[in-house]
């Protein structure tokens, strides 16, 4: 396997020799010689003695007698390095990688910013859309940061499994997990980071970050690409959804792409926004299949046990449950709960346990650490999902690839999720709810969990949304660049009002722009090195060089 961060550090040959490199086999370094390349008439140098960062392709062989290694194609990558006084000899670093992964990558592959307010280490829906989707694209050797605000003593630049880049930026949460909205507070910190790690697209999670919405309005005045994913569904008639759609119009008015986690979410999300349905895609969530695999032991079904695990909050039907959760008791004597999760209407679940005396068949876990999640759906036998509104549902996939038969609300993109004989809907009201209960008890005795794990493997892959969101970033690349006054118009049809005070708001940011550039040039900003097998660049590869000469 070839390491193609190897240097080999070589003296000057003369113009007939040949210069050699290293590569790693087997656990051992095997010195090469590339084969000859004749120069071209009139030439001066040698094509394997290129001028200073100049790459140039020369296929290697195997030598001193280490057995055959198949021929492969790189690229050397030369830089001077140092002159001997004494002698007049030139020294030159040479870096050799896959032309594969350095010259083809270079046109296809993407440097990608994350950016929202919801990101590990607080849990939830969002975060692990992030957190996955990042890891596999890394894995199509594309570079990903992730930004986000701090989270308590978590400020700064950490990095995560699989070299995940994360910037802890220092804003605390307002609300909810919300930085306070700030407009063009956040730029100059957005701006160095678009710098420093050489972005080209921008991708804002979730319509009610606040810090997504500023750092694509940046990044539009910057030039660069954006893609927006909406993980949520929003009414149109209260204060609050009036409000959040007047913002997200904002937001989508001048954007490149759009991606909704269910065909119910890009219905609510085009008719909220106004956007082009043309740009919006729709890309579903995953589940890590080899993280929520069935017990091994099939439970028995003497005793049926109900699981239950959300944040318990009224958008989450936690109200539902206090009202399904003592008839289903009444109903069938051999039924016990598990309830995980925290939240406001914890309390409500509490007194309803208190009133009805269920101390011994609802038990109340609290906060549920995601690690822990596949160890308590494990224990039942059926998941129970009463959302009042869901653009998509992760916590059922979880679920069904641990085994289990789900019973959920009929809302939002739900119905969307799973096959018809792996869950049972009903609508959210509690009669419908109880019924549909007694449904899924009737035909547990004929659910294989290992079945039901196969099938979600099949049917659902991060690898897979890594690979489709790919395509969004391409088609986000291909749209035309445009300048300010280009795109001023497109705010003009977000409102008689509102329009005219976007187009403000984009001409101030602009002027911001202008005075940070003053203040400090791009030119003025490190770039820093890539970190990864498969990023590779003639400035990061100089980078590196230096460092294992120094």
């Amino acid at each position: 396997m070839l390491n193609p961060f190897l240097t080999a550090v070589e003296k000057r040959p003369p113009s007939d020799a040949l210069p050699t490199a290293l590569i790693w086999r087997n656990g051992h370094t095997t010195r090469c010689g590339a084969e000859r390349i004749s120069p071209s008439p009139g030439s001066p140098r040698s094509p394997l003695i290129p001028r200073p960062e100049q790459p140039i392709q020369a296929p290697l062989r195997s030598g001193d007698g280490d057995g055959d290694v198949p021929a492969v194609t790189f690229l050397l990558l030369r830089r001077p390095r140092s002159t001997n006084a004494r002698t007049g000899s030139s020294y030159f670093s040479y870096v050799t990688s896959p032309i594969s992964h350095a010259m083809d990558g270079q046109s296809r592959k993407h440097r990608i910013l994350m950016v929202s307010d919801f990101f590990f280490p607080n849990f939830g829906g969002v975060e692990s859309h992030i957190y996955y989707l990042s890891q596999c694209l890394l894995k199509l050797g594309h570079k990903v940061v992730v930004m986000t605000h701090a989270y308590g003593k978590r400020s700064g630049v950490r990095y995560v499994t699989g070299g995940l880049k994360v910037y802890y930026v220092p804003w605390r949460p307002f609300l909810m997990q919300n930085t306070l909205p700030t407009l063009f507070m956040t730029f100059p910190i957005i701006r160095t980071i678009l710098i420093r790690e050489r972005i080209s697209v921008v991708h804002g999670h979730q319509a009610f970050s606040t810090l997504c919405h500023e750092a694509l309005m940046h990044a539009r005045t910057m030039g660069y690409k954006v893609v927006f994913t909406d993980h949520s569904l929003y009414g149109f008639a209260d204060v609050g959804s009036i409000h959040m759609n007047k913002v997200l119009q904002f937001t989508l008015a001048d954007i490149d792409q759009a991606i909704c986690v269910s065909h119910t979410s890009k219905e609510n999300t085009v008719l909220r926004s106004g956007i082009s349905p043309d740009k919006v895609f729709m890309v579903p969530n995953a589940v890590d299949t080899a993280m929520f695999t069935p017990s091994s032991n099939r439970l028995s079904c003497d005793e049926i046990i109900i699981v239950v695990i959300s944040r318990l909050v009224y958008r989450k039907g936690a109200d539902l449950l206090v009202e399904v959760i003592p008839e289903v008791c009444r109903l069938f004597p051999k039924v016990r709960f598990i309830v995980g999760g925290d939240g406001p209407k914890r309390v409500r679940l509490e007194e309803m346990r208190e009133k009805f005396s269920l101390q011994d068949r609802v038990e109340m876990l609290g906060a549920v650490p995601h690690a822990q999640v596949r160890s308590v759906l494990i224990s039942g036998h059926i998941f129970l999902n009463s959302s009042l509104t869901e653009a998509f549902c992760i916590a059922i996939l979880e679920a069904a690839s641990c085994g289990l038969l789900t019973v959920s609300t009929r809302v939002g993109g739900v119905p969307e999720v799973l096959p018809d004989d792996m869950i049972v809907l009903a609508e959210p009201d509690p009669e419908d709810m109880v019924r549909a209960v007694r449904q899924a008890i009737d035909i547990l005795p004929g659910i294989d969990p290992q079945i039901m794990h196969r099938r979600m493997k099949k049917l659902y892959s991060w690898d897979d949304v890594a690979k489709r969101t790919e395509i969004v970033y391409d088609r986000a690349m291909q749209s035309s660049n445009t300048n300010l006054l280009d795109r001023l118009p497109r705010y003009l049809t977000c409102g008689a009002w509102a329009g005219k005070l976007f187009c403000l708001v984009m001409i101030i940011n602009y002027l911001v722009w202008c005075l940070l550039e003053f203040l400090q040039p791009a030119e003025g900003i490190e770039e820093v090195p890539d970190i990864g097998p498969l990023h590779i660049h003639s400035d990061s590869v100089d980078d590196q060089c230096e460092a294992q000469r120094n």
